[in-house]
């Protein structure tokens, strides 16, 4: 079974710090050759308001096509006042009703500039996600003071914290290996099995 991720960051200001630390995960996704991988930018689709009209109507569509042709998906997104952003919950609202997020293994990635992190949004990131009827997975990772684990160029400068990131993703992989692709194997397997009788 293909393995697609498509990966969403909830920031969309420029040289922000959500990208930063997705791309530490986008990075460790390389590291597994059969996983294709999509990132969406959420700033070039134009999303419109609930009840309004989209204006690249297309995009719309195309970004609903590419999350439920998904295997998983990552979100990541920083914490504004308590909560997650509102391009993140922008881009949910536009994943459809029923959501072409149900059903999805979801692993979550909050960044945020205070000491204790990204905690209330990467809750209510994970109550939003089950409310749709994606499957969050346990471990959320949260990076606290996140200007002081980036420098300007992206690096992460915390080894601990990037091993972190980087588990947002590996964790996301062999979820969908033990649990998702083995349920897809021992399908056809019976299958198979039935044919045959």
């Amino acid at each position: 079974m293909a393995i697609k991720i498509v990966t969403i960051c909830g920031s969309v200001r420029p040289g922000n710090y959500t990208a930063k630390a997705l791309a530490v995960a986008l990075d460790e996704l390389k590291k597994y050759p059969e996983v294709e991988v999509s990132a969406v930018h959420l700033e070039e689709l134009d999303l419109p308001l609930s009840g309004m009209e989209a204006r690249k109507p297309e995009a719309i569509e195309e970004f609903q096509a590419t999350v439920k042709s998904a295997t998983g998906v990552i979100l990541a997104s920083p914490e504004y006042h308590g909560g997650i952003s509102s391009p993140m919950k922008l881009a949910i609202d536009n994943l459809g009703f029923p959501s072409v997020l149900a059903d999805k293994p979801v692993s979550i990635l909050g960044v945020a500039a205070g000491v204790i992190g990204a905690i209330k949004s990467t809750e209510q990131l994970r109550g939003i996600c089950s409310h749709v009827g994606a499957l969050p997975l346990p471990m959320v990772v949260s990076v606290a003071k996140v200007q002081q684990v980036f420098d300007e160029d992206g690096n992460c400068l915390d080894e601990n914290m990037d091993n972190l990131i980087r588990s947002s993703a590996r964790n996301l992989i062999e979820f969908l290996k033990d649990t998702v692709c083995a349920k897809v194997s021992l399908e056809e397997i019976l299958r198979e099995q039935g044919e045959a009788h």
